[in-house]
């Protein structure tokens, strides 16, 4: 490749860099006054204003010098069209050429890559595009994103014909009903990408719902269709009012402020508020940790940021819903007729409409009543701009008297009592700012967050998330998802009371103390309000108060204990409440985050119903039948795969009762099937299987026990990658360890036949190698583990059989956990016959169930706790 030789006008090095240092200190001004609390909302549009205008005059004088031809321009396009630029936003341009089809003369060519060069080498991180005109418009014509980034084009420098004669053709070329349909659909599928909800707790403050990207795409409709290019020309227009121009300025300007805060504290593009920034933001807007009135817990410097963002966003998805439909309305009028529905309602275009504007204030009965139609009229798909805009103007009238009126008491209860479209119904009241208008107690958890390891909603969304896990076990076009919830829910008969429990199982979340007592307090206040009868009135309550009651028992406690059986089931009484309980727990952990529920833990919730009912229906725990019951089926699956004739008689004459209590007949005939030919034969037996659970490995070990077995087995699967579920730990007469290990690793679905055979392989021949335990592996911590460090917690106690003893240990999750925990176990000397692990997110709730010589003295157990403690805090 041959070089040509620099023109004349080529830039030194030395100019660049001087322009380079010039542009950077220039920006550098511009961030610090970010950084600066003083800077209100008002001054925002100026700071991103000026960060474009450094950003064009460096341009032009790039332009100049690499001597672009008169007859070409330099076009800003996308968000820098628009003449803001955050802090470190890329730089859109488009080098616009004259000629329509052939490539560029070989001058105007070197001229553009010398530009291009230099604007890298000066500083400018640009996107940039080479096109004529005629290219432009057949990009535009095949990509809605070109075409939108085009829409916001304006000249920077050069020939301002060819500018004019490019947006003519652009815009003649532009159809606005297509242009808008698409950029709707578009709008969808973003905000699907984000679960349709604003308050995630870390949310992307420039593409979530409610958003940056939601106003601008409104702006864009409004330009396409010809209806203004600012918030002020729609106003002129008649498409919003005056005061939703007002909300829209400032809602605007404030998410523009924290956006442009966020690139500057973090040095970087970055658009998510993640948590180990959010403090700092907070900071920057001058935010300080309080403890508000009527609060007995601090609220973060974070959370009252994160608070106005919710704010915000929730107001910016309303309002661009009214900017949208009115778009579509004046853009397609034929498609917007009345439908009567009642004397006060009509349907338009799938929305419900006021008769009146003044509905509400004549007869604000018609507030509720409007989301009872909204559920009884189906193929209703929202609230028109009217009625929006008369919900918003009727909000002083949802006082305390209207909560006190027996009338709107009665709809409300006729809203959760209707057979569909109640989930959407409640999220539309959560939008509209009825549903915390009426339900007073839940006005105070919009938009909270929850500063934990797991949940990954404001307390709002996951009890409107909740309820739409439980609406969806009474739908049969759900059934699939979880079968025995569905078969569970169709004999159910009051629906709405579960729905209630959900509505207020989290409500008293934020104000200090049990949230589960203060919920069921609100709840019992409620139901006295609504004259809900009290038998019905005392299962919600119960369902509010125990809602976390049944998952602790699940996955902390040994369910082969009749014990742990029978005191749930005393605790729960009866079959409809244990029914309603496990509905609601399931929902509930679904509604957490979708990385906390599995499979393993819905079969561990699914066993604990299902023994409990045993007891409930007058079964009273008989080990000993159960036992027999166990080897008779374990007997009869062992026939069925041609196994000899008593060929497990020589295991079982090992293994005692604790072993067949712990271990469901499957797992019997499994474990004999491999064992029974290898009993005392003194190499380790490593069989692995998919689980039955439906989810991960299902792993036995059969080994010579010794005291580091149950840490050595960790620390494989450690180094491997797995993570371990549950651990059964068994020790026979004959001194052999029978272990077994539900266990999960990131890359499972498609390569359970090789992690199968590697692990057969790799964890016998680390058993049979031997030597000394290896450390623990050290890995980088979360973000958000270290966002929300979770002080860890030790507690030793002995069993009600005073037999063995219990360790429960409550830790931010890391790699390597219960490596460490089962390592300083073994170098104690201590056996571990049960592991409960639990992992809720990022944290572990783990129960273990040992035994050892050291644990019956005060001084070895506080050593044991503190050595504990040290090395679980050793990564806080």
């Amino acid at each position: 490749m041959t070089t040509s030789a620099p023109t004349p006008a080529a830039i030194d090095t030395e100019a660049l860099h001087r322009l380079r240092d010039d542009y950077r200190e220039a920006k550098s001004k511009q961030i610090a006054l970010l950084k600066n609390p003083a800077l209100g909302r008002r001054s925002i549009r100026g700071v991103l204003h000026h960060f474009s205008e450094l950003a064009d005059s460096l341009l032009r004088t790039l332009w100049q010098r690499a001597q672009m031809p008169e007859s070409t321009a330099l076009l800003a396009v996308g968000g820098y069209g628009r003449g803001q630029l955050f802090p470190h936003s890329d730089i859109d341009v488009l080098v616009l050429l004259p000629q329509t089809g052939a490539q560029p003369d070989e001058s105007t060519a070197r001229s553009v890559e010398q530009f291009i060069s230099s604007c890298w080498d000066a500083g400018l991180e640009i996107g940039s595009s080479v096109r004529s005109i005629a290219e432009c418009l057949q990009e535009a014509a095949q990509d809605l994103t070109v075409q939108t980034s085009m829409l916001e084009s304006r000249l920077i420098t050069g020939s301002q014909p060819l500018f004019a004669d490019f947006e003519t053709q652009f815009r003649t070329q532009l159809d606005p009903k297509a242009f808008v349909e698409g950029k709707v659909l578009e709008l969808r599928q973003r905000h699907a990408k984000y679960d349709f909800t604003p308050y995630a707790l870390e949310p992307n403050c420039k593409e979530s719902p409610g958003g940056l990207r939601d106003l601008h795409t409104m702006l864009w409709l409004s330009k396409a269709a010809g209806f203004g290019n600012s918030w002020r020309e729609l106003r002129a227009n008649g498409l919003i009012t005056d005061l939703e121009e007002q909300q829209l300025e400032s809602n605007e300007a404030l998410l523009s402020l924290i956006r442009a805060r966020l690139h500057a504290v973090a040095g970087r593009h970055e658009d998510r508020l993640v948590f180990d920034l959010q403090t700092a933001v907070a900071e920057a807007f001058g935010y300080r940790s309080t403890t508000p009135e009527g609060r007995k817990l601090a609220m973060r410097a974070g959370e009252t940021l994160m608070r106005h963002y919710y704010w915000a966003a929730k107001a910016v998805t309303q309002l661009c819903q009214i900017v949208r439909m009115s778009i579509e309305e004046r853009l397609n009028p034929s498609s917007y007729t009345l439908i009567p529905l009642t004397e006060r309602f009509f349907e338009k275009a799938g929305t419900i409409e006021v008769a009146s504007d003044d509905l509400y204030e004549k007869d604000p009965h018609a507030i509720l009543e409007t989301f009872l139609m909204y559920e009884r009229h189906e193929g209703l798909t929202g609230l028109s701009t009217r009625t929006l805009r008369a919900i918003y103007a009727s909000r002083d009238l949802m006082d305390s008297a209207f909560r006190r009126d027996p009338v709107n008491r009665e709809t409300f209860l006729k809203i959760l009592k209707q057979p569909r479209g109640i989930t959407h119904a409640m999220r539309l009241m959560n939008q509209t700012s009825v549903l915390g208008r009426y339900l007073w107690p839940f006005r105070r958890i919009v938009g909270q967050m929850q500063h934990d390891l797991f949940h990954v909603y404001t307390v709002d969304q996951h009890i409107l998330m909740v309820l739409r896990n439980v609406r969806r076990f009474f739908m049969a076009e759900h059934a699939h998802e979880y079968p025995f919830c569905s078969q569970l829910a169709g004999g159910w008969d009051k629906p709405w009371l579960l729905y209630l429990a959900a509505l207020f199982h989290d409500i008293g979340k934020g104000r200090g103390g049990d949230h589960s007592i203060i919920g069921a307090v609100e709840v019992k206040r409620f139901c006295r309000a609504h004259q809900i009868d009290k038998a019905d009135a005392d299962l919600v309550e119960f369902l509010v108060r125990e809602h976390l009651t049944m998952s602790q028992v699940a996955q902390k406690q040994d369910l082969s204990d009749p014990d742990v059986i029978r005191a749930f089931a005393q605790r729960v009484g009866n079959e409809r409440y244990l029914t309603a309980l496990y509905l609601l727990t399931v929902a509930d952990i679904r509604g957490t985050s979708p990385k906390v529920w599995s499979a393993w833990k819905g079969k561990l919730l699914e066993d604990t119903y299902r023994l409990t009912l045993r007891v409930l229906g007058g079964r009273a725990p008989d080990a000993a039948a159960e036992i027999e019951a166990r080897k008779r089926e374990a007997l009869i699956q062992l026939a069925l795969s041609a196994q000899p004739f008593e060929s497990h008689k020589k295991l079982w004459d090992t293994l005692d009762v604790s072993y067949f209590m712990r271990h469901e007949a499957a797992d019997i005939a499994w474990h004999t099937r491999h064992i029974s030919r290898h009993v005392g034969a003194g190499k380790p037996v490593v069989r692995a299987r998919r689980s039955l659970a439906g989810e991960g490995l299902q792993v036995l070990v059969y080994a010579p026990d010794q005291a580091d077995l149950f840490a050595r087995i960790c620390g494989y699967f450690d180094r491997a990658g797995f993570s371990i579920l549950d651990a059964r730990v068994h020790t026979a007469h004959n001194g052999y360890a029978l272990d077994t290990f539900q266990v999960v690793a990131p890359t499972m679905q498609e390569q359970y036949r090789e992690l199968m055979h590697m692990v057969e392989n790799d964890l016998a021949l680390t058993l049979t190698e031997g030597g000394p335990l290896p450390a623990p592996s050290q890995r980088r911590l979360s973000r958000r583990v270290k966002s929300f460090p979770f002080a860890p917690r030790v507690l030793l106690r002995p069993d009600e059989k005073a037999q063995h003893w219990l360790l429960s240990i409550s830790a931010s999750d890391r790699a390597g956990l219960l490596y460490t925990i089962a390592r300083i176990l073994a170098q104690h000397h201590i056996s571990v016959h049960l592991a409960k692990i639990s992992t809720l997110g990022e944290r572990v709730e783990d129960t273990f169930l040992i035994e050892g010589a050291e644990l019956q003295d005060n001084p070895s157990q506080l050593r044991i706790e503190t050595e504990l403690l040290k090395a679980l805090s050793a990564s806080h």
